[in-house]
């Protein structure tokens, strides 16, 4: 099949030489097979596109025999001779998915071994990096498809079948109605792959559902889920086999019992199920019965075309750290806390406080800043309920749209008072009625998050690229819709700096000419306090917060980012609340308490 070592295989050729032998018509042109339009060539002819291959006929192998479409062994030393390099994968998973599409009628034993030797050769355990280079992201997902398709119309000899590989194993038994109280289990090993084991047992009460005597199939691949891996780039990992059973409709939950690979103590697994539409692991296919450090108990839903194949995820990029889970508690309460305290004092004092245009404008943001932040607190709460709880997707889908609407509104209400303290610095003479700044906030402060997240759930809902996977927040690795969070909060940061630039510079400049010099001491001071408060305020050091989403894995970002925003809190409301002048404090008061504290999921 080689010109050299890089050789590529000839799929067409290999599927034509297993395929045609029984269906040659008695003169030339084409021949169709299960829908398919083969190109004939004729009989006795060599087959086309194989250099150096020698006159090698249509359903005969080297030996000569005639039995290639009845278990492909003629093509069978041709697929393990070759390297399994990016292209040679991507070929043999075409061609497998044609077998399995076309050629999958009476799969006996034979046929089945031949096949499971195909899939093993490139499922090694040896050439899994070789997968991250394959062109079809959907590489994998599609050998999965086609190995579960195949493996399900497996024909049973006396009641039960076996075909063991490597890295694949396919089991079948003939199951019937038990009133005896007894369940069935399935219990697949692998020897060679660190003694990874795992079972499938159908439960007494599923059991009685059957009106007959029918076919239970498993699939065992115990590399399939660091492929799967590869191909998806999500945080997380397989931390077992990947299981897939082909049962009777009337089957519709199993009990699955998955080795750890990895034995972490402080690590806790989740039970997915292989979405096979969405080529993505769902966490709604299962739920987790028992966990322990060397396995997992799942409770699964058995789908014919939406779950087939199961498996445990743990993720290292989960901070399982005790002080970090403290901070983030006591801070999101301290967050609702003040915000709600915030607006409490804001109805009480308004009419005191807003006396002027200015101050109403001013004040009128800051109430919109805490409603926003308030509003993606409770929602941040909400969608760690449905991320732990594994409620529907939707669900999820809605949560994080308007987590991403408000945290937005936040940053928009913040980049207006931004605007709003360039206005009273640089254009004092220029004056703007109420109304006009009322409506020009409110498309600022909440038009432009709703276009930015509307677009982005309409742009990546589609292909299914919304949510990231194992959390109901923007997706990163596959659509980069975080982006549509990340880029206009950045945006505002810088834009904000700047105006902490010019109230320095404008501060600064009118304590020039001041003939006492003892007065250097008291500006600094005065600097100093607009930069402390305007920081928290415009939201600057959200830097580190951002950070935690791009590397969730660094502690350090996920610390800094809790402790600053807790100190800035903290020193707000004892700079501001604990005062005796409570007239010259009461709008200082509102300002400590509404920067409650708040963490990215």
């Amino acid at each position: 099949m080689f010109t050299d070592a890089c050789a590529s295989l000839d799929v067409q050729s290999l599927f034509q030489r297993i395929s045609e032998r029984d269906l040659l018509p008695s003169s030339g042109g084409h021949v169709s097979v299960a829908g398919g339009r083969l190109p004939f060539v004729g009989e006795g002819k060599p087959v086309h596109g194989r250099p150096g291959g020698g006159a090698k006929y249509f359903g005969a192998d080297d030996h000569g025999n005639s039995n290639c479409r009845a278990d492909f062994s003629c093509i069978i030393p041709d697929i393990l001779s070759s390297p399994a390099i990016p292209g040679n994968i991507a070929d043999i998973v075409e061609l497998l998915k044609k077998i399995s599409l076309l050629l999958s009628e009476n799969v006996n034993r034979k046929k089945m071994q031949s096949y499971s030797r195909i899939a093993n050769h490139i499922l090694n355990s040896s050439i899994i990096s070789n997968w991250a280079f394959v062109k079809d992201r959907n590489a994998s997902s599609i050998l999965l498809d086609s190995v579960n398709l195949f493996a399900g119309k497996l024909l049973l000899r006396n009641g039960s079948e076996s075909v063991q590989e490597h890295f694949i194993s396919i089991k079948g038994y003939s199951i019937y109605k038990n009133t005896s109280g007894k369940s069935f289990d399935f219990s697949m090993e692998f020897n060679n792959t660190g003694e990874i084991t795992g079972h499938v047992v159908i439960p007494e009460e599923e059991l009685l559902k059957l009106p007959k005597t029918s076919k239970a199939i498993s699939i065992a691949l115990p590399t399939l889920g660091a492929i799967l891996e590869t191909n998806r780039l999500d945080p997380v990992f397989v931390n077992g086999m990947v299981l897939s059973v082909s049962l009777p409709e009337e089957l519709q939950h199993i009990l699955l019992i998955f080795e750890k690979v990895n034995k972490l103590e402080s690590v806790k697994s989740q039970c997915v199920g292989w979405h096979s539409t969405e080529r993505r692991w769902d966490r709604r296919a299962c739920k987790m019965k028992a966990d322990n450090i060397s396995s997992v108990v799942c409770i699964c839903k058995h789908h014919r075309r939406t779950f087939k194949s199961f498996s445990i995820l743990m993720s290292p990029t989960v901070l399982r750290n005790a002080v970090l889970d403290y901070i983030t508690r006591v801070g999101l309460g301290l967050s609702i806390f003040s915000l709600v305290l915030c607006l409490v004092i804001e109805t009480v004092v308004w009419h005191h406080v807003t006396k002027t245009e200015i101050t109403y404008m001013r004040h009128f943001c800051l109430v919109n800043i805490a409603t926003s932040l308030l509003i993606a607190d409770v929602l941040f709460i909400f969608a760690a309920v449905v991320h732990n709880t594994a409620l529907n997707y939707q669900l999820c889908v809605a949560a994080t749209f308007f987590l991403h609407f408000f945290y937005l509104a936040m940053f928009f209400w913040m980049f207006t008072l931004g605007l709003l303290i360039l206005y009273g610095l640089l254009l004092i003479f220029f004056k703007i009625t109420r109304s006009v700044f009322i409506a020009t906030a409110f498309s600022i402060g909440y038009g432009c998050p709703l276009v930015i997240s509307i677009l982005t759930v309409a742009i990546t809902e589609p292909k299914n690229g919304y949510l990231r996977s194992g959390a109901c927040w923007l997706n990163w690795h596959e659509t980069k819709a975080l982006l549509a969070f990340v880029v206009p909060a950045l945006g505002i940061v810088v834009v904000n700096v700047v105006v902490v630039v010019v109230v320095v510079v404008k501060t600064g400049r009118s304590a020039v000419g001041e003939g006492c010099k003892s007065q250097d001491l008291s500006n600094m001071i005065r600097i100093s306090k607009n930069v402390v408060l305007l920081t928290p305020l415009l939201g600057l050091t959200w830097g580190f917060g951002l950070a935690t989403i791009v590397d969730s894995r660094s502690l350090a970002f996920h610390v800094t980012f809790a402790l600053l925003n807790a100190f800035q809190t903290r020193e707000a409301l004892r700079m501001n609340c604990i005062s005796s002048k409570w007239r010259c404090s009461l709008a200082k008061v509102k300002l400590g308490v509404c920067w409650g504290f708040f963490f990215l999921p």
